[in-house]
């Protein structure tokens, strides 16, 4: 059955008819393969990304060039920050990259700012939308400065795991590095070092979660809500 725009947001039934004509006639639909970067930076304003069905990351590159994961954008979820120019002084140099081949809704942000000056129901959306990205950045934020990377790799696996309705991730050191924004070499030591607690097994590309509980246990502190 293919998605309707209708039942992927949840304002639209507050909207006038003629404000739903408009983002129906402005809205296309876009299927991307793994690996497409969907938005580069402050400067390249797509428009909303509303994802139907794949995966897509957010993510950050310091001055060195090293990548750290802000959040990821799964079914009925919604990016802001790709249309960043409808946020006055509000600017994120945040790349978007689809992890899985994703089909999403990509709104325009000309049509969609209208309708939100327009709109309570709308705007209010927004503002929680962004505050909810804010609380993730500030909750990312702590973790670097607070939490040891043993705890937020070992949250990391259980994320993927949920993620992925696995025990068993095929994921490579160094994608896992670039999430947690460190070097692979020292994501590897920490990786042999729960090989060598029993908590996972490790192959090439792979890593199997053995003891699922401890490995939770060992996450404490840096677990999303939720998870």
């Amino acid at each position: 059955m293919e998605a309707a725009l209708d039942e992927y947001l949840p304002f639209w039934k507050q909207l006038s008819s003629a404000q739903q004509r408009v983002l129906q006639a402005q809205v296309v639909k876009r299927l991307v393969k793994a690996g497409t970067v969907v938005h580069n930076g402050s400067m390249d304003c797509v428009g909303l990304v509303l994802v139907i069905s794949g995966r897509l990351r957010a993510y950050i590159l310091s001055d060195e060039g090293r990548e750290i994961t802000l959040y990821r954008l799964i079914n009925r979820d919604m990016c802001l920050f790709s249309a960043s120019c409808i946020m006055n002084g509000i600017e994120f140099d945040i790349i978007v990259e689809a992890e899985e081949e994703t089909e999403f809704f990509n709104i325009p942000a000309a049509g969609y700012k209208e309708i939100m000056q327009e709109s309570a129901a709308v705007s209010n959306y927004t503002n929680q939308l962004m505050a909810t990205r804010f609380s993730d950045v500030v909750w990312l934020l702590d973790q670097i400065l607070h939490k040891k990377l043993d705890s937020r790799l070992a949250a990391f696996l259980v994320e993927e795991s949920e993620l992925e309705d696995s025990l068993n991730l095929r994921i490579t050191h160094e994608r896992i590095a670039q999430h947690l924004g460190n070097a692979r070499e020292v994501i590897t030591r920490l990786l042999n070092y729960f090989c060598d607690e029993g908590l996972i097994g490790l192959s090439r590309g792979e890593i199997s979660i053995i003891e699922p509980k401890r490995l939770i246990e060992r996450a404490s502190g840096s677990l999303r809500q939720g998870v």
